[in-house]
């Protein structure tokens, strides 16, 4: 980089460059001298060899040591041939300047096209016939924001660093989602002093409190991601497709028996380790970017769980609740949830023995609807019974309610499944939010919180996967 920068400096300075940068067309330049222009004295504004015009021939050293007859003089050029070296030269710089600007244009060209479509999506809903039918601005945005980050990282199966044009396409895409951010604000009042002494209270506009208190935590976890993914620029462990020897996967003929790990997820690339396995020093980094990402996992999911919680929960889903929360769960789990005088969620998540990630769904679900129909039958008194009436009532229930112990300890069960497969896909209730979901401001937070969620736990089960290898490879040794 010092080389580069001095020789900036030269270049600035009117020295002229190596031969090697010079277009090798001209033949104008000579040859560079022993010693390197970009020492210490090149410095120094005395021109050597290299650093002489290309308009001038070089002098010969005996030369300009013998008598200066016209005989040794040098052969000058005329006036015609240092125009047309002047020309030519003037027409390069011209045509590049040119070229440049061109390039620049098509830049500017391309992003306003796209600026275009998605401005137009916004206003149409995402219905390119222009009848009014498309989805509503909040979910509009979610849906980019979703789609933004399967273009982007989608196809990121390894610990590497994110290709360059992908990571500024994510940071320029995502600073123009969020930046409807910026006008959603909430008034408040404000009391201030004229300048007579008077008080008088004022309304002033600030971001609401929402989006001020979670949009900067959100970036900065986005930020600490990317900084995990380009940190595996130098890295001990590499990648070989499955059911593919490439030239690196031939470094270890071991990783084969490894792959039987990945069977049910055969497109994801099998890490690869050397022969003795990682030295300590990588797998101690590997393991605090492991928890680095864990952490950020839980951060995100804490986000995107407070906005779901605060979604309007739609009437649609209030009127497809089953009238018995007992139905819905099933006789074994009413029983030790309604018998039992201290309740274990743990315990009984350990008793029903879930076998899969579709069980634990659907039993999410079965949980979540048995919740809202106890809390909504504890409120039964009241004439309405909307979610909106549900939330405001639940202060004055009384709480030795047979429904609102129920749901208290349905609810504790819910948070205890979710915890113990923190990779659950989204419930049905969660999926109804968004699809109802009007507030443009949740729609960003949910969104932007869940792919982060998504890109964290990622990064965690790769670094898993190459821990697991090395684990494997130094137990067969």
């Amino acid at each position: 980089m010092d080389s580069m920068s001095n020789s900036d400096e030269n270049y600035d300075l009117g020295y002229q460059p190596s031969p090697s940068s010079i277009d090798q067309n001209d033949q104008s330049t000579t040859g560079t001298p022993g010693h390197s222009p970009l020492s210490g004295d090149s410095f120094v504004y005395c021109r050597t060899y290299s650093e002489t015009s290309a308009f001038s021939d070089p002098v010969d050293n005996h030369s300009c040591c013998s008598e200066a007859s016209p005989s040794h003089w040098p052969p000058t050029r005329s006036g015609a041939q240092n125009q047309a070296v002047l020309s030519r030269l003037g027409t390069k710089q011209r045509k590049s300047n040119a070229d440049d600007k061109l390039d620049d244009q098509d830049s500017l060209d391309l992003e306003l096209d796209m600026m275009k479509e998605r401005f137009a999506k916004l206003l149409l809903g995402e219905d390119m016939s222009g009848s009014g039918k498309g989805v509503c601005t909040a979910v509009t945005i979610s849906n980019a924001i979703t789609n933004l980050y399967a273009t982007v990282f989608g196809q990121n199966l390894r610990l590497e660093p994110l290709n360059p044009e992908k990571k500024a396409l994510w940071k320029r895409e995502m600073d123009c989602l969020l930046s409807v951010c910026d006008y959603i604000v909430e008034f408040s009042s404000k009391s201030q002093n004229l300048c007579n002494g008077t008080a008088v209270e004022i309304m002033e506009s600030r971001q609401r409190s929402d989006i001020y208190i979670n949009l900067p935590a959100l970036r900065k976890l986005d930020a600490m991601l990317i900084e995990i993914l380009d940190s595996f620029q130098d890295r001990e462990f590499w990648y070989a497709e499955q059911g593919s020897m490439s030239s690196n996967s031939t470094r270890t003929g071991s990783f084969r028996r490894v792959v039987q790990r990945n069977d049910e997820k055969w497109w994801v690339p099998v890490p690869c380790v050397p022969p003795t396995g990682l030295s300590e020093k990588a797998r101690k980094c590997l393991r605090h970017k492991r928890d680095c990402a864990n952490q950020i996992h839980k951060a995100a999911m804490a986000i995107n769980s407070g906005v779901l919680a605060e979604m309007e929960i739609p009437d649609s889903y209030m009127a497809s609740l089953p009238k018995s929360g007992r139905a819905s769960i099933g006789d074994p789990i009413y029983r030790f949830m309604y018998t039992t005088e201290k309740f274990s969620p743990d315990y009984l998540l350990d008793c029903l023995n879930i076998a899969s990630e579709h069980e634990a769904l659907e039993l999410a679900d079965r949980v979540e609807a048995s919740m809202y129909t106890w809390r909504r039958k504890a409120c039964m008194s009241h004439s309405k019974s909307s979610w909106g009436m549900v939330k405001d009532l639940m202060s004055d229930v009384d709480r030795s309610d047979k429904n609102h112990i129920l749901a208290e300890r349905a609810e504790s069960l819910l948070f205890a499944l979710k915890q113990r497969y923190p990779e659950l896909a989204q419930t049905s209730l969660d999926t109804c939010k968004i699809q109802y979901n009007r507030d443009v401001g949740q729609a960003i937070l949910e969104s932007y919180s869940r792919v982060l969620e998504g890109l964290a736990f990622n990064i965690v089960a790769w670094v898993e996967d190459v821990l697991f290898v090395d684990r494997t490879i130094r137990n067969q040794e």
